[in-house]
Parts: structure tokens; C-alpha cells; sequence
């Protein structure tokens, strides 16, 4: 499996990229114990088991690692949430439901290199004084899941699992559980519900997971990117990590660049670079054509246009522009793309992957789909543009989850940036980007200063 990163930065003197979890994604058999052993495997586990579980908290607190599935929160202060002294069992529960349109890197992180996921677990159990560990994968990957399990058996067969590990007298078991496939249990609190064998849907909260989590008892639930991360950190030094990235967002990151780019890719670059650079190095759009908007965490996150192309991609700078880093999904779309038909698609997922739990979200996305089905077909009114501004403003932080905060995102952005895009298609009783408009196409894109 050849990782963009890995070969870019070959030929890159800059050395803008950091392969680190995809150093060797690209190598014969990089799956399995063998080679990851050969690249210092559990050398940072060794170093972890040594320490006390308080310091390796703070360890990791201080390397300033901040959660890879989207949120950005720092992960040594959710270690650190977990009672102490509760008598209570405690559970580490790895998320890796990966739903999020466009997101597209814990799956090849596991499927390439699941030993740093496990080594991560270990030394995370270690931290938080954990016996038990859940692996919660989204069930369609079977290929994945295959490999995860082999590399848990190797982990078990080498005492980098199990009873008292390397002697330290930690004990631990992992399950690797498939889930059936519903977007909604990539919440953490809805995943907490399916791994109990209820039906997927969020928790009222609080409770937090760390108090009242899987069976009710104190829980970490981390993203795969951040568990994988911990084994590099302990190794190699916090110091190390803090070289890399921003001052608030230090360290390196899988992005994921798709759509319509010249090479797709996962580029494992520190955290900061911008979607200029990453195009740089990627031979840019597809040839003859240009950006027009983009989103930089997935779908659920506002979308951006080509006037952000040098927006440093952390989590205070993609704030700033008025967006969310997220899960690093860089979907590129040019020229030829219907603003209105990609919301439109977007927002259809979102009804159909609502768990129906809260009104905001079930009937809310329902009415975005029907208003936004009538303006592409062209029966629109301009009077239906404030209407998706005020359902998604009812949607918006008031529901259960951030599902429906990321239904509303799309249709606010896309609003505020493409406004007569949809004026367009209202007005010209169709879609313009329909082949059959191509006439109608070609006087939308001088419109709005698009060039075919």
C-alpha cells in the first residue's frame, strides 16, 4: 500500500510532510508485528510501562495531543477525567465507526499499520488503569477487520497483550467488535449504546462517558489517529512532537485530500500547513480546471472557497476563517460542481443517517431534503433560501449530538458563499450545471467569476 506522504516527501526539500504513522505504509507485509518491530515497535510501550501511570498522563498532556476524530480535545485532559480510587472498572474504547463523506484516513491507518493502534491501547490502558479495551469498527470493512484481528492474535502470541505484559504486571484483554454500519455511532455515547447491544443513539449527558460510560462505569473513548499517535510521543519525546505543528496545535496528522485533485491521497503533514501547499505537492486540480469550494473536516464542517487556500489547517486557524479542522477530510471540488446538488446529497445523508432520538434533527433534516430537492429540480421560491437558513438555524445546537449541528453547516456555508447559485437555479427554472443547460452553465459560471 504506497502512501502519498512517504513518496512526496522523498522529493520534497522542504520536508513540508511528516511520515510518521505512514513512515512505511508503502513496505512489504507493514501490517504485520515483523515490521513493525523492525521500525521500533513497542519501544515507546517499554518506556510507558516504566513510568507511573499519573506521568504518563501528564506526559502526554503536556506533549499537547489533541483528539484526531474531530474535536481537538487535548487527550491527556480526557485521561485525566477518569476517577482514581472509584473501585470501579475501567474501559478504553477505541472509535473506529468512520463515517464522516470524505473522511477516509483511520481506515488506512488500520489496515496498513493496526500495531501502533495496539501499542497505543496498551499504553493508554496503562494511563488510566484500564483492564479492558474496545476496538469499535465499522462493520462494512471486513478487510480491516480481518487484519485487526490478526494483529491483535500477533500482539497476544509476542505478551504485548494479555497476562502481566513485559513483566510489568499489567493485564489486558482487547475485543475488536464490528458495528452494522450506522453513521450515528461514530458519537461516542451512541457507540457506548450499540457496544451494549441497545440500538445507536445519544446519550443525554451528563453524565460523561469518564464518570458513567460503558456499563456504567469511567470511560475513555479516543479516536484511532489519537491512540496511534501516543506510541511516536512516548519514543521519540514530547519535545520531539512539539517541533511539529502550531503552539496550541503541535504535532503531525493524517490529511485526507479527495475529489477533484490530480492525486488523491493521505498526506501526513504537522498540523498548519495549508491546502495551497498540499495541492502543491499533489499536481494540484485535475488538469484544465480550478478550485471552487471545499471543505477542510468532512462535510459537516462549513465549507470554504478558493479565497481560504492559504488558511493554516489547525484547529485555531481553520476556527478563525469560520470553519472546524474535524477529521482533516479535504473534499476539492472545481468548477463543474453544483454547490446545490452536493448540499442536496450531503443533507439526504444526514436525514437518512439521523437516529430519529431528537425533533430538531428528524424533522428538520427531513424539510432541508424536500426545500433543497424542489430548488435543484428548479420548483423553488427565493422565499425557500430563508426558509433552509431558519430550519438549519432550528437544528443547530439544539440537538442531542452534533449530527444535526453538521447537517446545518453545509446549507450556512454554502448559503453565504453560493447564495446566487441557488438564486440561479430558482430563477432559471432548473439546474445550470444540468448538460442539457449547457448554455445556462456557461452564463452561471460567468455569474459568479468561475472559469470552465
Amino acid at each position: 500500500m504506497m502512501t502519498v506522504a512517504a513518496e512526496v516527501s522523498k522529493a520534497n526539500p522542504e520536508k513540508l510532510l511528516a511520515p510518521v504513522l505512514s513512515a512505511f505504509w508503502d513496505q512489504p507485509g507493514s501490517w504485520t508485528l515483523e515490521t513493525y518491530l523492525r521500525h521500533e515497535g513497542y519501544a515507546g510501550l517499554r518506556k510507558a510501562l516504566a513510568m507511573p501511570p499519573d506521568d504518563v498522563i501528564a506526559y502526554v498532556k503536556d506533549a499537547g495531543l489533541r483528539g484526531r476524530g474531530g474535536a481537538g480535545f487535548p487527550t491527556g485532559m480526557k485521561w485525566q477525567f477518569i476517577p482514581q480510587g472509584d473501585g470501579k472498572p475501567h474501559y478504553l474504547v477505541v472509535n473506529a465507526d468512520e463515517s464522516e463523506p470524505g473522511t477516509c484516513k483511520d481506515i488506512p491507518l488500520l489496515f496498513a499499520n493496526p500495531h501502533s493502534l495496539i501499542e497505543g491501547i496498551v499504553i493508554a490502558c496503562h494511563a488510566i488503569r484500564s483492564h479492558h479495551a474496545f476496538i469499535y469498527l465499522r462493520g462494512e470493512v471486513v478487510p480491516v477487520l480481518r487484519r485487526l484481528h490478526e494483529a491483535v492474535r500477533e500482539a497476544y502470541d509476542a505478551g504485548y497483550l494479555g497476562r502481566d505484559i513485559l513483566g510489568s504486571g499489567l493485564d489486558l484483554d482487547v475485543v475488536v467488535h464490528a458495528g452494522a454500519g450506522a453513521y450515528i455511532c461514530g458519537e461516542e455515547t451512541a457507540l457506548l449504546d450499540s457496544l451494549e447491544g441497545r440500538r445507536g443513539q445519544p446519550r443525554l449527558r451528563p453524565p460523561f462517558p469518564a464518570v458513567a460510560g460503558l456499563y456504567a462505569c469511567p470511560t475513555v473513548v479516543n479516536n484511532v489517529e489519537s491512540i496511534a499517535s501516543v506510541p511516536a510521543i512516548m519514543n521519540k519525546g514530547k519535545d520531539w512532537f512539539r517541533t511539529m505543528g502550531s503552539e496550541k496545535s503541535p504535532g503531525f496528522t493524517l490529511y485526507s485530500l479527495s475529489g477533484h485533485v490530480a492525486n488523491p491521497g493521505q498526506f501526513e503533514a504537522p498540523l498548519g500547513i495549508t491546502l495551497r501547499q498540499l495541492l502543491d505537492m499533489s499536481g494540484g486540480m485535475r488538469p484544465g480546471h480550478r478550485l471552487k469550494f471545499w471543505t477542510p473536516g468532512g462535510s459537516s464542517t462549513p465549507m470554504f472557497t478558493d479565497e481560504h487556500l492559504d488558511v493554516p489547517l489547525d484547529y485555531e486557524g481553520v476556527g478563525a476563517a469560520g470553519s472546524m479542522l474535524g477529521t482533516k477530510a479535504l473534499q476539492c471540488f472545481d468548477e463543474t460542481t453544483c454547490v446545490v446538488r452536493a448540499v442536496t446529497r450531503w443533507t439526504e445523508f444526514y436525514a437518512h443517517e439521523s437516529c430519529g432520538k431528537c425533533t430538531p434533527c428528524r424533522e428538520g433534516t427531513y424539510w432541508l431534503v424536500q426545500l433543497l430537492r424542489d430548488i435543484e429540480a428548479g420548483k423553488g421560491r427565493m422565499s425557500d433560501l430563508d426558509k433552509l437558513n431558519d430550519i438549519a438555524d432550528t437544528i443547530n445546537g439544539k440537538s442531542f449530538c452534533a449530527l444535526g449541528d453538521g447537517a446545518a453547516s453545509p446549507i450556512f456555508s454554502s448559503l453565504k458563499y453560493f447564495r446566487a447559485e441557488y438564486e440561479r437555479h430558482i430563477t432559471g427554472k432548473g439546474c445550470p450545471f444540468d448538460p442539457a443547460r449547457s448554455t445556462a452553465w456557461a452564463d452561471t459560471n460567468a455569474h459568479l467569476g468561475v472559469n470552465a
